[in-house]
């Protein structure tokens, strides 16, 4: 078993029960030799452990993303972190609305709580340092004065490699029901929505203008992962460094509303997506957001190219859950 390491929690919105972070990702892939060519060409660090791959950035010693062999691409599970004194009185809420608590999946050391959410995604909250940012990312915009070159050399471009895991979008069978459950769990709260189509939470502890989203789809699933880069600029890099790669179907350069980044989405070996993001909006520690429900033309992006056909396609649909919630 792993030990619970003790924190220091700061900062924290006093007399708030929450979740401070979206601490990490798993996925099962069919080829992780694959995974491993996609993600380290993405910008991505890299670190075997046992069987599995961990997902890091560059600078940062936190995992982000583990990934492990299995028949398919598959979202095995999600874990929060949570600031020590709240773990109890989290596992207490929890189970207060009903929620049935699991034991780990089978070879996971893990001290955390584990729950299904209603659409049967594997939910883990744990004792954990907040990844999620403590004040707005910093974003370049640099222009370059007269007499000067604004741009370099292609030959002298640097790999462009993510600061950090932004947000996970995921499939529901029911925006309003996901919006209801994790408020009532783990203490997030909506900053945006565009009906029944997607919602946006974020960390009551000061985080991104989301740190998970929730979109409509007829089963559970990861539509995409989402990196935090410092510039426009370097969310054109990895457009095209990907393409170098051979990895140049996805979807950008372009703006979103909700959240108001900029963004490249790059579609990975399975149908899902890794995008680069810049200049999220950021909700503080001490900000009462006030959420919007914005029209359907709001809740996807503000401009950029037309995207893909089957962006919005859940290839994890017919795949067979981790663990059932009955």
């Amino acid at each position: 078993m792993t030990m619970i390491r003790s924190f220091t929690p700061t900062p924290k919105r006093p007399g708030e029960l929450g979740v401070h972070s979206l601490d990490h990702f798993s996925l099962t892939v069919p080829n992780m030799a694959v995974a491993e060519s996609f993600y380290k060409s993405f910008g991505l660090e890299l670190h075997a452990n046992r069987n599995q791959l961990n997902l890091g950035c560059n600078g940062n010693p936190h995992t982000f993303g583990v990934l492990a062999e299995g028949p398919a691409k598959k979202l095995r599970y999600i874990s929060f972190g949570a600031y020590e004194e709240d773990f109890v009185p989290l596992k207490q809420r929890i189970e207060s609305v009903g929620v049935k608590l699991l034991d780990p999946p089978p070879g996971f050391d893990s001290n955390g709580i584990w729950f299904c959410d209603p659409d049967n995604i594997l939910v883990e909250v744990k004792v954990a340092e907040k990844s999620s940012p403590a004040a707005k990312s910093s974003f370049e915009m640099a222009s370059a004065p007269g007499g000067a070159r604004g741009a370099y050399g292609r030959s002298e471009q640097q790999q462009v490699r993510p600061r950090r895991m932004a947000h996970c979008l995921l499939y529901t069978t029911s925006v309003s029901r996901a919006i209801d459950f994790y408020h009532r769990t783990v203490g997030l709260r909506l900053s945006d929505r565009s009906g029944d189509g997607v919602a946006f939470l974020h960390g009551i502890h000061g985080s991104d203008h989301h740190l998970i989203a929730f979109v409509m789809s007829s089963a559970p699933g990861l539509q995409h992962c989402s990196w935090d880069v410092p510039s426009v600029n370097d969310v054109g890099a990895g457009a095209m460094q990907m393409a170098d790669k051979g990895f140049s179907a996805g979807w950008g350069l372009g703006r979103h509303v909700l959240g108001s980044n900029y963004f490249h989405y790059v579609r990975d070996p399975w149908g899902s997506y890794c995008e680069y993001s810049s200049d999220i909006d950021y909700i503080p520690v001490d900000c009462d957001w006030k959420s919007e429900d914005r029209p359907h033309e709001d809740g996807f992006y503000l401009w950029g190219p037309e995207p893909p056909k089957d962006m919005l396609v859940n290839y994890e649909a017919a795949v067979p859950a981790l663990v059932s919630a009955e």
